[in-house]
């Protein structure tokens, strides 16, 4: 058993195919085959089910393939140990974030990130929950930036902030009279949402309790993954949508003339960096860290007198 026998089942797990899992490890699909096959014989079982197609792993493989990223990032966490003694940061440093938090939040830290740590790769990946939680499982990510808790017992939340919800609605809504809102103020037949599978879509419906009317509303049949979007529905065709309380950056004074606040305890969504539990490049997540703390509001750090909606 070796490491490179390691490598090629989780890349086999990953992409469920042999010759992509090949050009993965830029060796031959044979050579990858013949190597893992040795690695059957070795343990005196079958690592994955070859007779379906994409390829599955068989039961035992699965807790396998599990143990073969722990190695794996243990093996990795080794390197970093060396780099922390040399008390230096640097490596590469692979980061998904979350849509609704992209376009407002690496404005604010990004170039001081580049600008501290010049040895830092930092790649950065726009995606959505689910997704970026895949792929911090299968080791494509080191990090996330994502509305949480995800509740997910592999993965490891450190909140940053906790980033308040506004209504954004055309003049002529009736809660426009109001200074301050409540979520029964907002007519759910006037809200436009985001497509599924944002979490920022979710947490709307749990704060406006809309689950048993979701369907009902015919708002919910136009789709959008861009914030930015439902923005100019609002301006253009009239309604209600929810910000983050970040997208208010990017307003001009016309645009905040639309905005109301909800009245104190203020719904937020904890934004929190997310991590494998295995996780090694701890050095790169306290740098990621600190710079973006430096560069949000001190109000947004604190939970007191906010109400975390649930994703």
């Amino acid at each position: 058993m070796n490491l490179q026998q390691l490598e090629y089942i989780v890349a086999v797990d990953i992409t469920r195919h042999f010759v992509s899992a090949a050009e993965r490890c830029f060796v031959t699909q044979a050579t990858l085959s013949m190597m893992i096959k040795k690695l059957e014989e070795e343990l005196g079982v079958v690592i994955f089910d070859r007779s379906k197609q994409p390829v599955v792993p068989t039961e035992t493989g699965q807790r396998l393939i599990e143990q073969a990223q722990t190695i794996l990032h243990e093996i990795n966490r080794m390197k970093e140990i060396v780099q922390e003694e040399k008390d230096e940061v640097r490596g590469t440093l692979k980061l998904g974030i979350i849509p609704t938090l992209a376009p407002y939040l690496l404005p604010l830290f990004l170039r001081a990130f580049m600008k501290k740590y010049p040895l830092v790769n930092l790649q950065i990946f726009e995606m959505i929950t689910d997704t970026a939680i895949q792929k911090l499982k299968q080791n494509e990510l080191d990090i996330a930036i994502m509305a949480t808790p995800v509740n997910n017992p592999a993965l490891r939340e450190e909140p940053l902030f906790y980033e308040q919800f506004v209504v954004y609605a055309s003049s002529d809504e009736k809660l426009m009279k109001k200074k301050y809102l409540l979520a029964d103020d907002i007519d759910v037949n006037r809200l436009w949402l985001l497509e599924e599978g944002h979490c920022l879509r979710s947490q709307v419906i749990n704060l406006c309790e809309l689950k048993k009317r979701e369907k009902e509303a015919h708002r919910f049949d136009f789709e959008t993954g861009s914030i930015e979007t439902l923005k100019k529905l609002v301006d253009t065709y009239n309604g209600v949508t929810i910000l983050p309380e970040l997208a208010l950056n990017d307003l001009t004074p016309e645009q905040r003339e639309h905005i109301r606040f909800f009245r104190s305890p203020a719904p937020v969504r904890e934004i929190s960096l997310v991590t494998y539990r295995h996780f090694v490049k701890k050095r790169l997540v306290e740098a990621l860290r600190d710079i973006i703390l430096q560069n949000v509001s001190p109000e947004m750090r604190s939970p007191l007198k906010k109400m975390v909606t649930e994703i």
